[in-house]
């Protein structure tokens, strides 16, 4: 038996309703009808009760089809369906799937029973950013990349971006590091024909501690995490309690990695964060050397919730291509494959007109007899500028990172309960000036 779900018809017309987070209203795309979240949510608090429990007893009586093979071999693990009240149709989702569309009659459903018990966020984010801003966004994404294929481009299905509600662990923590430096400052001065350098060395001791709040982890395992990651951060301002009311029209998955796997990715991010900020403590020496630090991260609250992500996964040249965008802030990542022709091509033409102008410059302009010696710079040079712009080129087709817990650090940042900068001693070194190394008069 398949377990009902529910979609938002419009009271008006019946028609299916969908969230607009330009609005913050479900509006129905027939008649014009729209309606606030909260009414919706009344009008329809009822029928979701009725699909949580079918959801709870879908087994309590059936017919006995025991002599039927359920055997749909190893592509039907996880799989589950669903009714859907408009036309009818069973929907076949995986476990994780809790908001889709019916292929047959294209209303937004949700799936109720996925969010019963624990599986209930706790909170929600609404979409702001709409399709076309995503679209826009991911043709923006684009433009001034030299390097990118122009197939790429034209195969990729931009209008299939998919607007989803990703699971996400939020986490309360703190944060300690007690960390030992060697740091040193140094002068130089002149005496006759010899530079003295002057480095004078401290023992430094930091302890410290930072309080971090909502450290969002995805807790889907078909979110790569440098993407939900590089397209932080959120505006909690916008959080609000969880209501399937902002899902129609959307896409969604309950969370398949625990809360437990993920806060080990949250404590790595604590970890960074604090250590970059004690370091951070240490600038006014010119070298600093670790000699022993410790972090421990102490474990606070958790919460569950759902946040919008626009979503399109491409292929080219059999390699995956993931855009994530946020649905509350606009902000696009995604790498973006090299053309290989064309950076040969770009690589050559900036080599070639460098080396032209070198030889033109220094010969003609300047005088400058061609010998081995002239003629191997007017090479290397051009050749490691060229080599240096492919780089930077290259460089700006990657936009996929990893990023610490910076973001969501309490008010008051960093708090050190130890401070402790000791001289210890002070060491010169002698250095013969050469005659070009003199300065001029």
């Amino acid at each position: 038996m398949a377990s009902q779900v529910t979609n938002y018809k419009c009271p008006m017309c019946t028609g299916p309703m969908q969230y607009s987070g330009a609005s913050g209203r479900l509006e129905c795309e027939y008649c014009g009808s729209s309606f606030e979240v909260a009414e919706v949510e009344a009008m329809f608090k009822e029928q979701e009760e009725k699909a949580a429990e079918a959801k709870a007893q879908q087994d309590a009586s059936s017919w006995n089809t025991d002599e039927f093979s359920t055997d749909w071999g190893a592509a039907s693990e996880g799989m589950k369906s669903y009714s859907c009240p408009s036309c009818g149709a069973e929907l076949i989702c995986d476990e994780t799937t809790a908001a889709t569309c019916c292929p047959y009659c294209g209303n937004p459903t949700v799936i109720p029973g996925q969010f019963s018990g624990a599986l209930k966020p706790e909170f929600i984010i609404p979409f702001r950013k709409d399709k076309a801003s995503a679209v826009a966004a991911l043709k923006e994404h684009y433009k001034g990349k030299r390097l990118l294929p122009n197939s790429f481009v034209s195969g990729n299905h931009i209008d299939d971006m998919q607007g989803v509600y990703v699971p996400f662990w939020m986490f309360d923590a703190s944060a300690r590091e007690e960390a030992h430096f060697h740091g040193t400052t140094s002068s130089k001065s002149v005496v006759g024909n010899k530079e003295i350098i002057t480095t004078k060395h401290y023992d430094v001791l930091r302890n410290g501690e930072m309080s971090f709040e909502k450290i969002p982890v995805d807790a889907s395992s078909r979110m790569p995490d440098g993407h939900m990651d590089s397209i932080e951060p959120y505006d909690y301002s916008e959080l609000k309690a969880f209501s399937t009311a902002y899902m129609p029209g959307y896409l969604a998955d309950k969370y398949d990695v625990e809360a437990e796997a993920c806060g080990e990715r949250m404590e790595v991010r604590c970890s960074d964060s604090i250590r970059a900020a004690v370091r951070s403590t240490t600038d006014d020496y010119e070298s600093v050397d670790t000699l022993s630090e410790r972090v421990v991260v102490n474990k606070g609250a958790v919460h569950y919730a759902m946040l919008p992500v626009w979503l399109l996964a491409t292929k080219w040249n059999n390699q995956d291509f993931l855009f994530a965008m946020n649905g509350q802030t606009g902000k696009l990542v995604g790498d973006l494959p090299v053309d290989k022709k064309k950076a040969l091509g770009w690589f050559a033409g900036i080599f070639a007109c460098l080396c032209a102008i070198f030889i033109v410059v220094g010969s003609v302009i300047m005088d400058i007899p061609l010998k081995s010696g002239t003629i191997f710079l007017d090479i290397l040079i051009p050749l490691l500028i060229a080599a240096i712009s492919l780089a930077v080129m290259k460089g700006k087709m990657k936009s996929v990172g990893y990023t610490a817990a910076g973001k969501y650090v309490t008010e008051g940042g960093l708090k050190l309960s130890l401070k402790t900068d000791r001289f210890m001693r002070t060491t010169t070194e002698e250095r013969i000036i050469e005659k070009n190394d003199a300065p001029k008069s």
